[in-house]
């Protein structure tokens, strides 16, 4: 027997996007603004950078500080979000990346990467979704319902460049996610990860040279780089009624570079 669920369009939703300042995060928290959602703009340092972003709609945007490792933290700013906004939050996006350069030359190689590099990643990624998780969760049941949306990388499925810390723990986050998708289902919460491949261009990106990104664009079937807006558009399908059915599920937008 089947159950029916409120589902929220777009412009009823209030969504956290962590790490939202910048780069694919503050294109994400626009895609949101763009289809009459309210926004959270959580952020670490950027301050400026989030309180602009949110400025660009002032009745319908909030910039929120937390450290998304800390829970104390992050329980407050989805308090915050919804005492604020009037209504309990409806999607998280995990987005928030901890400081990292796509640098092959620069990354920590098998026999020098320690744990400290490793453990950074893995708290800014897995502990991070779980601290928005169960901020989040009370609201959502209570609601009938909830999206959260995870961020991961298809270095997963193809390690091209052997980034260790970060492709770990974004392995990790996928394992979470489907675990997750499991026992929240029940709830009417869908969890669900969107993957991309290195973007053009992002501050994490700054440091990869043009001819990758030349190599990365010859070698997908559509002939370009990912682009931060390209990819907020398939966070916002995971977000809206047409996902309804699709959860525990990770989908890879990289312009066709990697399947599966």
């Amino acid at each position: 027997m089947s159950t029916q669920r409120p589902q929220l369009n777009l412009d009823q939703q209030l969504v956290i996007v962590t790490g939202a300042s910048r780069g694919l995060g503050a294109a994400i928290a626009r895609a949101f603004l763009r289809e009459g959602a309210k926004v959270v703009v959580n952020y670490l340092n950027s301050a400026d950078r989030a309180e602009a972003l949110a400025a660009a709609a002032p009745d319908r945007a909030l910039a929120v500080q937390a450290d998304v490792r800390d829970p104390a933290a992050v329980a407050a700013m989805v308090a915050r979000a919804s005492q604020h906004f009037g209504q309990p939050v409806s999607t998280i996006v995990n987005n928030a990346l901890p400081a990292f350069q796509f640098n092959g030359d620069a990354r920590p190689h098998a026999d020098t990467l320690d744990w400290a590099q490793m453990n950074a990643q893995i708290e800014g990624s897995v502990r991070a979704a779980l601290n928005t998780t169960q901020a989040a969760l009370p609201g959502m049941r209570a609601a009938g319902g909830g999206r959260i949306i995870n961020v991961g990388t298809n270095l997963v499925q193809n390690p091209v460049v052997p980034y260790h810390d970060y492709t770990a723990a974004k392995a990790a986050l996928l394992a979470f996610t489907r675990t997750l998708s499991h026992e929240l289902g029940a709830d009417g919460i869908t969890v669900n990860m969107v993957s991309g491949g290195l973007l053009r261009t992002t501050d994490a990106s700054a440091a990869t040279p043009d001819a990758v990104f030349d190599m990365i664009a010859a070698g997908t079937p559509l002939r370009e780089v990912t682009t931060p807006e390209q990819f907020a558009d398939a966070v916002l399908f995971f977000a809206c009624p047409w996902s309804r059915a699709v959860t525990g599920q990770n989908l890879i937008v990289d312009g066709g570079l990697v399947k599966g």
